[in-house]
């Protein structure tokens, strides 16, 4: 009997446990076979798998067999029942979608010896070595790596309620003015404003706060005050209660914790246990969006008696906290042929493959579509039987996303991330494997069926000379003409109304909201319009003149991500949303945005003379914003001094420029001419781009394309490169052609690949919708057409859908009519 468990050994504090989940599918200890944990890898496998691990570890064929099944909890009538307090679903303080106080688990375990031999345990425990009875200990009371995980991802999520203890609290100056505040009855004392106010706990002074980018909130005097006074601390009046309220440290420029705030407001006279809240705090505002948000009952179909579907394809997937992006993304991309033929026709092939399932990333996206497409994981629960008492339906996919985000900066972590930046990156990570890991198909690819070339044809109306350049993209992104919209009467009546109630005190919650109504076409016709771009360098002569830059699909996919660009920034760069209704064809027809190419006639725009570019030793073929130099130079320093900060920092931002100067005015060459590097000199200097600044870029709205080349033009000056990129369109194809010729990170290289192409004709066949003021915050659903019906995915819940809120989506996919 020694010999059969010589392998079994006790797992130790560095071991992962992996007792929640099988590694090759969502199999558990609540499935109809249980999850069977080898005692010598800590690897959990379901029934199916069993042979699969034994295989692959000969010799390691000893498991602790976990089987799990849900008994009920009474409920006490009397015990109210948690308050929500986060705008979040899945964790502390957010929504409970299990309802997981209304029963507990009751756990039997034995001892299986593959292929045919069970000990039960501990009852028959005399039957096994000290070594196995250990070792079944260890693992029924170890921490799982799902725990290990999540505590993880918890240290590196930010969270909504713990705020930093102000560096402020204990040497906060206060000013002895004899001003005392009274307890209601407030208004700015630089204008007529009676709500948004904050006290300044140095002086007593009572300002508004900041000004929105439509005009609404306060009107910037609290900041303009402290600019003047650089009194660090205020605090919301209107929030003040026994337990605190909302404190802003401009300095640290964030919402902070004062530990000593009712002594601090004592010297004003306020006593902290006497207030009332009377206005409203930012965690009211959260939780107000997510309970009462006008859109979200829309987009979820709230109003609706929804009629769940199940089976293979119809599988929904449980939120680990702030991953419905994932999901909504996930859904989408597993409903394509490509990735269905690539890891869910292949699974055993990846499984098979993998020597660490676990962080194995074929295995991982494998596993995620046998899950999501092979209906076992999708059933219905009997009639007439308490369905908490049921394992939950659904997937929870663990593993995935904590291998996805892996040593990334937002997707590492359990806070909401924008659904369009994470399905940019996940292709990214499918394409980077498919060039170098093992396929059964070197032509399966599923990335390829997003990518396009797009064709840019810029014009020199002085010249009449003409230059084509082609680059890659994988999404189409529109802007949102507002000056389109087709009731653009009814919306300024209904700003108007909304403005006069809110003038005079009445609350507008219940008016009803009337949006701009904007028809799709009409965004993808201003992206192929003509676009006018001033200060264009001429090749050879460097003088500047106009052009107009136009683009067209060189090649078509087979399926066409849109995604509109509704998230802006609002002047204090808190984030804004544009509130529309997009008219939302069926079908779209591209073909007459086909590129044509070369044309008779047309003359070509000559290339630099790069010797002469080259040989030059001063700036003289280099632009610089002539208005920012000049500012510089006035405040003192060398015009050739100037020239370098602005260059290096991307010739748009003064205030980056200045902090340049400041940084460098006693390097040796500060005051000697500025030598515009070769391109060869370019590509050896430049420092490749950083990742994570790419990723804080992105994360304002931009493109990873747009974030590229801003930080590129900023030399990977983030405040530059944001400046740069709000003020530079997107796909500016001037700095695209010097981008090209610096160098990138191994992220943003992509080899030339076959385009996929094809008519121009294509139909809608999903959805993905935002709840929310920021794409980085809220909840995402994803509706997609199956089988000739909406469905509606919204993360574990999956049902048809009644009414599809297609004019409110975030990004629309469309499918090449001939695929």
């Amino acid at each position: 009997m020694a010999d059969r468990f010589k392998n079994v050994r006790v797992p130790s504090a560095n071991d992962n446990v992996y007792k929640d989940e099988c590694l090759y599918s969502f199999d558990n200890p609540e499935s109809e076979h249980g999850l069977y944990i080898c005692m010598s890898t800590f690897r959990g496998v379901g029934k199916d798998h069993l042979a699969r691990h034994c295989q692959m570890n000969p010799g390691k064929n000893v498991f602790l067999h976990i089987r799990r099944k849900r008994l009920p909890v009474p409920v006490d009538p009397t015990v109210e029942s948690t308050k929500v307090t986060k705008l979040a679903i899945g964790v502390e303080g957010g929504f409970d979608v299990t309802q997981s106080n209304r029963f507990t688990f009751d756990e039997k375990y034995a001892i299986y010896i593959h292929p045919n031999e069970t000990i039960s345990y501990p009852d028959e425990a005399q039957q096994l070595p000290d070594v196995v009875k250990r070792s079944a200990d260890a693992i029924i009371s170890a921490d799982s790596a799902f725990l290990k995980e999540e505590r993880s991802l918890m240290n590196a999520t930010w969270n909504g309620e713990i705020r930093q203890v102000t560096k402020h609290t204990q040497t906060l100056e206060q000013l002895n003015n004899g001003r005392k505040i009274p307890p209601n009855g407030w208004k700015c004392e630089h204008c007529d404003l009676t709500d948004n106010l904050w006290l300044n706990l140095t002086d007593g002074a009572i300002l508004c706060g900041r000004k929105f980018y439509d005009g609404t909130g306060g009107n910037n005097h609290a900041s303009e005050h402290y600019k003047k006074t650089k009194y660090p601390l205020a605090v919301k009046l209107g929030t003040i209660t026994a337990k605190g309220a909302d404190v802003y440290s401009y300095d640290e420029d964030d919402m902070v914790e004062d530990p000593n705030l009712a002594i601090h407001l004592s010297h004003w006279g306020i006593n902290m246990l006497k207030m009332e809240k009377s206005d409203r705090s930012m965690a009211d505002l959260e939780i107000e969006l997510n309970q009462k948000y006008g859109e979200a009952s829309m987009i979820e179909e709230a109003n609706s008696k929804l009629q769940p579907v199940y089976g293979p394809g119809y599988t929904g997937m449980r939120n680990l906290g702030n991953s419905c992006y994932m999901n909504s993304v996930t859904q989408v991309l597993f409903t394509l042929k490509d990735f269905q033929d690539k890891y869910y026709k292949h699974c055993d092939f990846y499984f098979d493959k993998a020597k660490d399932p676990a962080h194995d990333f074929n295995a991982q996206t494998a596993k995620l579509a046998f899950g999501l497409l092979s209906g076992q994981y999708s059933k219905q629960v009997p009639e007439n039987s308490d369905s908490q008492l049921h394992p939950p339906s659904g997937i929870r996919p663990q593993m995935f996303r904590s291998l996805i985000g892996r040593n990334h900066p937002d997707f590492g972590t359990k806070q909401q991330q924008d659904a369009a930046e994470f399905l940019q990156y996940y292709i990214e990570q499918v394409h980077n494997h498919c060039l170098k890991d093992p396929t059964p198909d070197p032509a399966l690819d599923p990335s390829t069926c997003f990518q396009f070339e797009l064709e840019e044809r810029i014009y020199c109306p002085e010249t009449s000379q003409v230059r084509y350049l082609t680059r890659p993209d994988s999404m189409l992104r529109l802007n949102i003409p507002l000056e389109a919209s087709k009731n653009m009467h009814e919306v300024l009546q209904y700003n108007k109304s909304k403005e006069d109630m809110q003038k005079q005190g009445q609350k507008t919650n219940d008016l009803p909201i009337v949006r701009p109504i904007i028809p799709l076409t009409e965004a993808i016709s201003r992206w192929a319009a003509p676009e006018d771009i001033n200060d264009y360098i001429l090749p050879r002569t460097g003088r500047r003149t106009l052009i107009r830059k136009t683009q067209k699909f060189q090649t078509f996919p087979d399926y066409l991500f849109i995604q509109l660009k509704k998230y802006t920034f609002n002047a204090d760069w808190t984030p804004k949303k544009i509130d529309v209704s997009m008219e939302i064809p069926d079908e779209i027809d591209l073909n007459s945005l086909r590129a044509t190419g070369f044309q008779h006639g047309e003359t070509i725009m000559p290339d630099d003379d790069e010797s002469k570019r080259h040989t030059s030793g001063s700036t003289s073929n280099v632009h610089v914003n002539e208005v920012l130099l000049q500012q510089l130079v006035d405040m003192g320093f060398s015009t050739e001094g100037c020239k370098r900060a602005l260059i290096n920092t991307g010739n748009s931002d003064i205030e980056a420029a200045m902090n340049w100067v400041f940084e460098h005015q006693t390097d040796p060459d500060f005051d000697t001419p500025y030598q515009a590097p070769s391109k060869r000199a370019r590509v050896e200097q430049t420092p490749p781009i950083d990742e994570e600044s790419v990723g804080i870029v992105m994360s304002m709205g931009f493109s990873r394309a747009h974030a590229v080349r801003a930080l590129t033009s900023s030399n990977n000056n983030v405040e530059a490169a944001v400046d740069w990129a709000l003020n530079t369109p997107e796909d500016d194809s001037a700095l695209n052609t010097l981008v090209q010729s610096l160098p990138q990170s191994p992220h943003v290289e992509q080899t030339k690949s076959h385009y996929r192409d094809g008519t121009g004709k294509y139909r809608l066949m999903a959805f993905i919708s935002h709840i929310g003021n920021h794409p980085s915050s809220g909840h995402y659903v994803a509706h997609i057409l199956k089988d000739g019906r909406w469905v509606i995915f919204n993360d574990e819940n999956v049902a048809l859908s009644e009414h599809p809120p297609k004019d409110l989506a975030y990004l629309y996919l469309y499918k090449r009519e001939t695929v």
